[in-house]
């Protein structure tokens, strides 16, 4: 079982397989979920420093996807099925440069309401079945070396285990990517917020039902977050790894 986090609530399957180190299937208490934030201020214990083995990257930005494993099979998807095939090569071009710049990927995923299943059958459906997100999770779809977050709700941190990830992997600068742009990434990229992330949502890398509406989140997140939310092209990711941490000289947002 190499590869998966073996934590669990009593009489919980373990769970994994041959995509990645699946973090958690599970909903943890709220004691777990108001634990010190994995900000720009926080490091790896020294103690366990790669979680018994199961994340053993090191990296101070990581990239997240979210909700890109997704059968788009909902009211009102008209707009973001047709958006979804070149979304899909963009979303899949960040990811194969990020890792050749070493930079972790980090699938942040619904569950779609089958908490009988897994995420990996969540690829499985969205790979073999006829479903209308078949062509964005064909290219976009996990490799042995990504990690998964599955989310109850709309953000990804939220009664997840994202931020014990997050905090193993060193990470203080986030990129977010995915579906919706107006709701799960605007609400993950909230809560990265609260946490002291520098935060990055590349514009062409988003997408929502609705386009004006995913502009506005965009600019939402730009003006309130601090994001920065230049194309995917323009994204240096070599270079941002070696920006200074933002605990470091840099006043605390307000």
């Amino acid at each position: 079982m190499d590869g998966v986090l073996t934590i669990r609530p009593p009489g919980q399957p373990w769970c994994g397989g041959k995509y990645g180190k699946l973090i958690s299937t599970a909903v943890f208490s709220v004691s777990f979920v108001s634990t010190p934030s994995a900000g720009a201020s926080s490091r790896p214990p020294v103690k366990n420093a790669d979680l018994h083995g199961n994340v053993p990257d090191a990296c101070p930005i990581a990239l997240l996807l979210i909700d890109v494993i997704n059968d788009l099979e909902f009211e009102d998807n008209q707009q973001i099925v047709k958006q979804a095939p070149g979304l899909a090569r963009r979303i899949a071009a960040l990811k194969e440069r990020a890792r050749a710049a070493g930079i972790p990927t980090v699938y942040v995923n619904d569950n779609f309401g089958r908490w009988k299943s897994d995420f990996h059958q969540q690829v499985r459906h969205c790979l073999q079945d006829d479903v209308h997100g078949r062509v964005l999770v064909e290219e976009v779809q996990p490799a042995e070396h990504d990690y998964f977050v599955l989310k109850p709700k709309h953000s990804g941190f939220f009664a997840s285990t994202l931020d014990t990830l997050l905090r193993y992997l060193g990470a203080e600068t986030l990129i977010l990517a995915g579906i919706a742009g107006d709701r799960c990434v605007l609400f993950t990229a909230n809560d990265a917020f609260l946490r002291e992330f520098r935060i990055f949502v590349p514009s062409d890398c988003v997408a929502s039902n609705d386009a004006r509406q995913n502009r506005e989140a965009l600019k939402l997140m730009e003006r309130v977050l601090q994001a920065d939310i230049r194309p995917s092209k323009k994204l240096n990711l070599p270079a941002l790894k070696k920006w200074p941490s933002p605990a470091k000289g840099k006043k605390k947002r307000t």
